[in-house]
């Protein structure tokens, strides 16, 4: 099943329009969200000149086309029909520049055609069941063929693994300055204590012994 949706402008990796109730039933949305705005980012940058091309991430796939700079991006279950997820990207692509065309490139906010979300909702729908008579066609089109599209690992296009690892590594470094700051914090707690109240227990020591003397005579 078609699980998110979100539509880029490649030049700047500025978001354009999302699937407003997506990822409501995918564990750790936020975290696919992220990698898709990494991947947006890495994009505007020109590390990736595939102009389609799917990528995993966990228990599921990203699959993604550009044209007219601007990026559609789908992430499906990796059982979903590959072909369907392109064809269903290729109507969005379509409608998109059919209705904002002109607009696109001097778009300067984010989310600026969020009202798109309406299509991609109607969209979606006609692709989430793959048993349909549509959808059997759309599988059985030879003329429309996606074997060629390259496949990758999220952490082979982003570097996730060598980022976890650093943020990993900084976690753990800091966790461990934090403790030794904790027991610095403590010793200077306990060095205040003594300094505060070291004249009053000594004074009291005095008197203490004092009165023990004074008992001792009598």
């Amino acid at each position: 099943m078609v699980k998110l949706t979100l539509i880029a402008r490649v030049t700047d990796g500025l978001p354009l329009a999302e699937g407003l109730d997506d990822g409501r039933d995918v564990k750790d949305a936020e975290m696919y969200k992220q990698q898709v705005k990494a991947l947006f980012k890495n994009l505007a940058s020109g590390n990736n000149d595939a102009s389609r091309m799917s990528i995993e991430t966990g228990p599921y796939i990203f699959h993604y086309i550009i044209e007219g700079r601007v990026c559609y991006l789908t992430m499906c279950d990796r059982s979903y029909p590959k072909k369907l997820a392109f064809q269903y990207l290729e109507d969005l692509k379509n409608e998109f520049e059919r209705v904002n065309g002109p607009q696109i490139e001097t778009a300067a906010r984010p989310y600026a055609f969020i009202k798109f979300d309406t299509f991609i909702q109607k969209t979606k729908k006609l692709y989430q069941d793959t048993r349909t008579q549509r959808n059997i066609a759309k599988l059985n089109d030879e003329l429309y063929e996606v074997h060629q599209i390259m496949t990758r690992n999220v952490q082979e296009v982003l570097g996730v693994g060598e980022k976890l690892d650093q943020v990993s590594q900084m976690s753990s470094r800091l966790t461990s300055e934090s403790r030794v700051y904790a027991d610095k914090a403590r010793d200077l707690n306990r060095q205040a204590l003594i300094r505060k109240w070291a004249p009053v227990a000594i004074v009291l020591g005095v008197v203490f012994l004092l009165f023990w003397i004074k008992t001792k005579l009598w």
